[in-house]
């Protein structure tokens, strides 16, 4: 399963972004930092939020600055009910200027949450370590629709209605500069301003391997690989943080990008 997930690296060259054949850029005296698929982990979420800290004090002058997650906050990693306390509770970066993104892990506990006939695959794909986070076990003597309709009847009993709000309130995609951020990418040939959510959420290839431009650059999650990729117009950051314990924030300011990851130091990009 982790091997068939893992995007592997292909033939084709890294190369830095560009936008009509110009490197792209973010308003000036902004720095903007996006957080790649969290999934459960928030202790890779604390630990990159002290990175970004790091990051900010080292800044030479002051920076609007703005955080961008790009979603699956549940799922998989065991602590999914902690992470969205985070993100509605105090932590250090809550004065900053914040996009919460949708993943379609965070669609499908709130389609569960909603009655919608979605358990069986959600839980093939982690759902199950989001219910354990809520106390919330499975009984495996019961028939699969009835396990189901259980598991979810005693999840409502224990979810927040905060958590309900928080997962109610996540943005499909945020445009910032020449960049569009989203959680699993674009459909080619769709402007961005037309992009279904469907797509946004879920979509991996025609997306992965198209090598025209979108009209700005992709970053995106959902498709985890070893490390961050970076190509002509896209810039994948989800490293698979619940397995591999490497949490990536992509970091643009000017025509820079730059990478911060918890496990190791950052990487530039190419």
């Amino acid at each position: 399963m982790l091997r068939r997930l893992f995007q592997r690296r292909t033939a084709e060259p890294e190369t830095r972004p560009q936008i009509a054949g110009r490197p792209p850029v973010v308003p000036a005296g902004t720095r903007l930092y996006a957080i790649g698929d969290v999934h459960g982990r928030l202790d890779l979420l604390r630990e990159m939020e002290a990175l970004i800290e790091e990051d900010l004090a080292a800044a030479r002058r002051p920076l609007h600055t703005v955080l961008v997650l790009l979603g699956d906050y549940v799922d998989r990693g065991f602590d999914s009910r902690r992470v969205l306390d985070h993100l509605i509770g105090v932590s250090p970066l809550r004065r900053l200027p914040r996009v919460l993104l949708l993943g379609n892990h965070d669609l499908w506990l709130r389609e569960f949450l909603a009655g919608a006939p979605v358990g069986e695959s959600w839980l093939q794909f982690g759902g199950d370590a989001t219910l354990a986070s809520y106390g919330v076990g499975l009984d495996r003597t019961l028939p699969e629709a009835e396990r189901l309709a259980a598991a979810r009847a005693a999840l409502l009993e224990r979810f927040p209605e905060a958590h309900r709000h928080l997962l109610e309130r996540l943005e499909p995609a945020f445009s910032f500069g020449d960049y569009f951020l989203c959680h699993a990418g674009v459909r080619p040939g769709v402007p961005l301003e037309a992009q279904s959510e469907a797509d946004l959420l879920w979509i991996r290839e025609p997306f992965l391997s198209y090598t025209g431009e979108f009209g700005k650059i992709v970053v995106h999650g959902h498709t985890p690989s070893e490390e961050p990729v970076v190509r002509r117009n896209r810039i994948g950051i989800d490293t698979g943080a619940c397995w591999t314990g490497r949490l990536t924030c992509l970091v643009l300011e000017g025509d820079e990008q730059r990478f911060l990851a918890t496990g190791g130091p950052g990487v530039p990009p190419g």
